[in-house]
């Protein structure tokens, strides 16, 4: 224990060996997460693949439907969101799988709506097709991810549940087929029984319209006898009571028949007195007549003439009076007041008296008519007073002879009144029996109406109902004639479309065998690298003597470079000889594959010489770092548009990367671009490692107390 203390004690004495022991520590955390972060969710990250779509779909019609089949299983895929689509051309995307724009592309032919719509006709069905185009050269493992992925577009998975349902349903056809035939049988025997049942049906409604006439004429003679006999009893009724009045009327007026004698006695007294005073008012007012008539003619003219004179005086009259009347009420005499008080009545009346002249032969003529028209009728009056007595003598002699007559028809009113009594009472009977008849003759039309009405509603509805069968025969027949009753082999052709409706037609560009030659061009640029690492393992970075000679830095740096560069080239021939001759491994260009490898030994070595001759032992522990980082950035498995956006950014910037791509193109085939460029960036980066590994030299070319006393060694 004490030992092993003392053992890690060593690592706490400098800030390197702290370092060191830190690394030790994280290294594996390093290399886990790494790949962890780099391979944590690459199926999640397909939607950033760039992949062609290509819709050459036109619409076709089945069942006057149209079906566009093709653009929406285009939106489809556009809203799974599982590919980054990109919608081009034919040309387009040949062009952009040939160089690499696309990883791979999905081309929708112009016939495969009509290819889906095709069972729906009578010809045979042709499965829908899918044209999928894909490099395996450049990705081997996105043949398999674009295989799960239209594997689950087009649903592959239930096709033997689908078969055999589809199956089933086109079997059933045939059933279909004969159940609807002898449906279309019992159709036309509902039409035969329907024919008959309307023959019926017309027969009944004759004879209840024959009905339906009589009952109305019954219903009307009932109506209208009842009628007469309300109209009977009403008027025997009527009848009845006039003669009970009559009697009582009767017996009323011969009473006073009797008052009305003594009244016309009375009535002849009275108009002989009358007629007497008359004469005697008439006599005086006449012998005035003469008398009155000359005045007026005497007067009226002098009046009229005069009348505004009599106004003037009557006026001056009246103002003489009023200045009598004040000076007289200035006196302090009693007397004399009294006299001024009726000097201005004088004056008053003077004033109505010069009022009323202007207008006084007028009303003088006026009143001398009225007198005359009194007198004449007066003598008016006279003649009618005589005339009334006269009268009222003869009025009395008929009350005589009317009082005899009313008692004779007294009695005999008494007789009619018994007599409508009993004769009323049999009207009521009758009315009542005739009232009976009259509501049953009612009910009975009514109901027959009823009864006539509900049978043309019936014959109404047979013939609907006959039209309508012959249409359901009709038409059952024509539509057995048109369900389809497939046989054996043509079920068995249609239910193996349908099951599996849409097939993959699948273009493989350089096409990679197995699995192996397909991670190959990941694996032998890792063991390259790994060869280096254990050639420097093995080799000096930088001679040590050469260092601290006077030769030129860049001899001194090919010197450690060109030992190793030379075990690489004799790694790549023993790893190309087992793959290809052990493996079978085979490739489009080999001597492209050998000249490629042997370009990546030199930059792989140029890189680990460099480090390890800058940073020393620890460059081991770098050098280590950095084949992580580049396992996990090289796309060597997945396509790097899958990796987190860190490992994107850092992959054209490390050699690996350009390795694997270069060789995916040697080994597969296709665009060579990719190869030129990656042997540009690793001669960059020989030229790169040569450099550091010469600036390395320089530097080591000065002594120091660490390097004479190293705090760490490896």
């Amino acid at each position: 224990m004490n030992l092993g203390r003392l053992e890690l004690r060593r690592f706490m004495r400098s800030r390197l060996t702290r370092i060191a022991l830190v690394g030790v520590v994280t290294l594996p955390l390093l290399y886990a997460g790494l790949y962890l972060w780099s391979f944590w969710d690459p199926q999640g990250n397909l939607k950033h693949l760039p992949v062609a779509l290509v819709v050459e779909d036109q619409p076709a019609t089945a069942d006057g439907e149209t079906i566009d089949a093709g653009r929406e299983l285009a939106a489809e895929l556009k809203e799974r969101d599982v590919f980054a689509w990109h919608d081009v051309d034919a040309t387009g995307a040949a062009q952009g799988v040939e160089d690499g724009t696309y990883y791979l592309s999905l081309t929708i032919p112009k016939d495969f709506s009509a290819d889906l719509a095709s069972p729906s006709g009578d010809g045979d069905p042709t499965p829908a097709r899918l044209g999928v185009r894909v490099d395996t050269g450049r990705s081997y493992i996105v043949r398999s991810i674009s295989d799960a992925v239209f594997e689950e577009v087009k649903q592959a998975a239930g096709q033997s549940a689908v078969h055999g349902y589809l199956d089933q349903i086109f079997l059933s056809f045939g059933d279909l087929h004969d159940q609807t035939a002898e449906a279309a049988d019992g159709a036309g025997r509902l039409h035969d029984g329907t024919a008959s049942a309307r023959d019926g049906a017309a027969t009944l409604r004759s004879g209840l319209g024959d009905a339906q006439d009589a009952a109305g004429g019954l219903s009307a003679g009932a109506a209208t006898l009842h009628r007469g006999s309300r109209t009977l009893a009403g008027g025997l009724d009527d009848a009845a009571g006039g003669a009970r009045d009559l009697t009582s009327g009767l017996a009323t007026a011969d009473k006073g028949a009797a008052d009305l004698r003594k009244g016309v006695s009375a009535l002849d007294k009275g108009s002989a007195t009358l007629a007497k005073g008359n004469k005697q008012a008439y006599d005086q007012v006449h012998a005035l007549s003469p008398t009155v008539n000359e005045a007026a003619d005497t007067f009226a003219p002098v009046l009229t003439a005069n009348g505004e004179r009599v106004r003037g005086a009557a006026l001056r009259l009246a103002d003489d009076a009023d200045r009598l009347a004040d000076k007289a009420d200035a006196s302090e005499s009693q007397e004399l007041r009294d006299l001024a008080a009726e000097a201005r009545a004088v004056a008053d009346g003077a004033r109505q008296v010069a009022d009323a002249a202007p207008e006084l032969g007028t009303r003088l003529d006026h009143a001398r008519d009225e007198f005359n028209d009194l007198d004449h009728g007066l003598k008016r009056l006279s003649d009618g007073a005589a005339s009334l007595h006269r009268g009222t003598g003869e009025a009395l002699d008929g009350a005589t002879s009317l009082a005899g007559g009313l008692g004779t028809l007294h009695d005999g009113a008494r007789d009619l009144s018994a007599g409508l009594g009993r004769l009323d009472a049999g009207a009521g009977s009758l009315d009542a029996g005739l009232g009976t008849l009259a509501s049953g003759a009612d009910r009975l039309d009514g109901g027959i109406d009823q009864l006539y009405g509900g049978a043309g509603r019936l014959d109404t509805g047979l013939v609907k109902l006959t039209d309508g069968a012959s249409d359901l025969a009709t038409g059952l027949s024509d539509g057995a004639a048109k369900i389809p009753d497939y046989g054996t082999a043509d079920r068995g052709s249609r239910t193996g479309m349908m099951s599996d409706p849409v097939r993959l037609d699948t273009e493989v560009d350089n096409g990679v065998p197995n699995y192996g030659t397909g991670f190959a061009p990941f694996f032998v640029p890792l063991a390259l690298w790994v060869g280096a690492m254990i050639t420097y393992m093995v080799l000096r970075p930088m001679n040590p003597r050469l260092v601290a000679g006077s030769a030129p830095a860049w001899r001194t740096a090919l010197a450690g470079w060109l030992p190793g560069l030379a075990l690489g080239a004799l790694q790549v021939a023993v790893l190309l000889a087992v793959l290809r001759l052990g493996l079978g491994l085979s490739a489009e260009h080999w001597a492209g594959v050998a000249a490629f490898l042997v370009l990546t030994a030199a930059a792989f070595l140029a890189i680990v010489q460099a480090v390890n001759a800058l940073l020393g032992p620890p460059g081991r522990v770098a050098v280590l770092a950095l084949l992580m980082l580049q396992l996990t950035s090289a796309a060597g498995t997945y396509p790097i548009e899958t990796s987190p956006g860190f490992f994107q950014a850092v992959s054209p910037w490390l050699p690996m990367s350009w390795v694997v791509a270069g060789m995916r193109r040697l080994i597969s085939g296709g665009d060579l671009t990719v190869v030129w460029q990656g042997g540009g960036v690793l001669t960059a980066f020989v030229v790169l490692g040569l450099t550091v590994t010469v600036l390395a030299v320089r530097k080591g070319r000065t002594w120091t107390v660490q390097r004479l006393k190293p705090e760490l060694a490896l």
